[in-house]
């Protein structure tokens, strides 16, 4: 077969570029202090899910690692939800993001979509085991009831690899799943593994990535099945087989880990903005308790600044 290359890639990317995208994600905080940014990723079974993890941080760790435990069948792998923090080069502290790891979108045995819903909202413990028979229940010691702004998860990442052909009970489990994170205005994107297992142009050199257009086509027809756009979804090579890092597998993991960690980090800031709004447009002081410590808290701001502009006025004239 014939895959043609084009002479201009038709997405920039920086190739070599890797130590200031390095340095971003590494100096990347989040807007409230111990806050960090929840991943969860599912996706069929034999995706690359927890190689994706493995392969961020061998990135970030300038070496190989496996964290996350990885198996050539066919069959799921991954029975339980893990939480995978990512240590820093100090072994004191870890990234202030973390991934969720769950059981693959297998036909009839496959993780339920009932679990990944309350995932996404904070109610699964770590440590809970998956049974494809029944969703966690609210008397499980495995279900979280109060699930903290930390529990819930800030991104959504689907990860398949490029030689997966989905069928229609796959897909609509990935669209049920993905209309519950648009409900809860959970930003959404996708991972395409094992490209260079799609064509050999870029087995050849990574770099021809965003040249080959079998590569694009096959991008198209995933956005078109699943309904992500094509702008979310970051073709990768994951370590595997390797014993050393490269710089170009570098490049790819880096470009698709700022943009989860861009997405996240703006959902976490537009939930607050949206936060306190809720809190202005319910806060009544003339309804609240007057021995409310908020109450009074209120009625001393308003007081300064009213007080401010009066002296502000009087002395402008």
């Amino acid at each position: 077969m014939y895959f043609s290359v084009l002479s201009e890639p038709w997405r920039t990317i920086h190739w070599g570029d890797n130590q200031s995208a390095l340095q971003h994600v590494k100096n990347y905080k989040p807007p409230t202090e111990g806050q960090h940014i929840r991943i969860l990723l599912y996706g069929p079974s034999g995706a690359g899910k927890s190689s994706f993890i493995n392969s961020v941080q061998s990135v970030l760790q300038g070496k190989m690692c496996s964290q996350a435990l990885v198996d050539n069948v066919s069959s799921s792998f991954t029975r339980q939800f893990r939480t995978y923090k990512i240590p820093k080069e100090d072994g004191q502290s870890f990234y202030p993001f973390v991934f969720n790891d769950i059981m693959d979108l297998e036909i009839r045995a496959g993780v339920l979509v009932d679990d990944v819903k309350l995932a996404l909202r904070g109610h699964m413990r770590d440590g809970y085991k998956f049974n494809p028979a029944s969703k966690l229940s609210e008397d499980d010691p495995f279900y979280n009831k109060n699930p903290s702004t930390n529990d819930k998860v800030h991104i959504l990442v689907l990860v398949t690899n490029t030689e997966f052909l989905m069928d229609a009970e796959t897909v609509q489990k990935i669209q049920e799943i993905r209309r519950e994170a648009s409900d809860l205005g959970i930003p959404q994107v996708a991972i395409l593994t094992k490209i260079d297992e799609a064509c050999p142009e870029i087995k050849k050199d990574l770099k021809n990535v965003y040249k080959v257009q079998h590569l694009k086509r096959k991008m198209e027809k995933f956005s078109a099945d699943v309904g992500i756009p094509m702008n979310c979804i970051f073709p990768v090579k994951n370590y595997h087989q390797e014993i050393n890092i490269d710089s170009d597998v570098d490049t790819l993991i880096l470009s698709a880990l700022r943009e989860i960690i861009s997405y996240g980090d703006d959902f976490i800031n537009l939930k607050k903005s949206n936060d306190r709004l809720i809190w202005f447009k319910v806060f009544n002081p003339f309804s609240e308790d007057v021995s409310s410590p908020v109450y009074w808290l209120v009625c001393l701001l308003v007081g300064l600044l009213a007080g401010l502009l009066v002296t502000w006025f009087f002395s402008s004239i």
